[in-house]
């Protein structure tokens, strides 16, 4: 039976491959949470050209995929608006739905930054994320708009 973690049950890998050629992440563990129902971020007309916008997060919450455990940071959002600025309240609400949810913190500053981008249009976006240690390293993610062309590699 599996032992339950965080409430979610944890799979028992019964291969015959030895522990240290089994994959430790899988590609469900890289994809974990970029397929969630996040709500749309409100935006309002912009007023003026050409200034920067800097919002702070510094008690940003989600949980790691693989073991279920939290993950804190803070995340800072800054661009400069085109036509449409970001409404702070919904913006407040669609952060809240990576309170619970398992995903990488790579994935959550590039999310964030793409569902930033359809919201606002801006003329640029950038998204850092500084998550605290986990097991002694810490990270720091940084995603910008316009991204360069091409394609992930994988």
């Amino acid at each position: 039976m599996p032992t339950p973690t965080l409430g979610r049950a944890v799979k028992l890998d019964r291969s015959r491959k030895p522990a240290a050629t089994r994959p430790r992440y899988t590609e469900d563990h890289a994809k974990s949470g970029l397929d969630a129902d996040f709500p749309a971020i409100e935006t309002f007309p912009n007023q003026f050209p050409g200034y920067e916008i800097l919002i702070d997060i510094p008690e940003f919450t989600s949980v790691c995929p693989k073991t279920s455990l939290p993950d804190f940071g803070e995340l800072t959002v800054r661009y400069m608006p085109d036509g449409r600025c970001l409404e702070l309240k919904s913006l407040k609400e669609y952060l809240f739905t990576y309170r619970n949810l398992g995903i990488f913190q790579e994935n959550i500053v590039n999310q964030v930054l793409e569902d930033v981008v359809k919201a606002a249009k801006p003329v640029w976006a950038e998204v850092e994320g500084e998550f605290r240690p986990r097991g002694g390293i810490g990270t720091s993610v940084f995603a910008r708009y316009p991204r360069p062309k091409g394609k992930a590699r994988f």
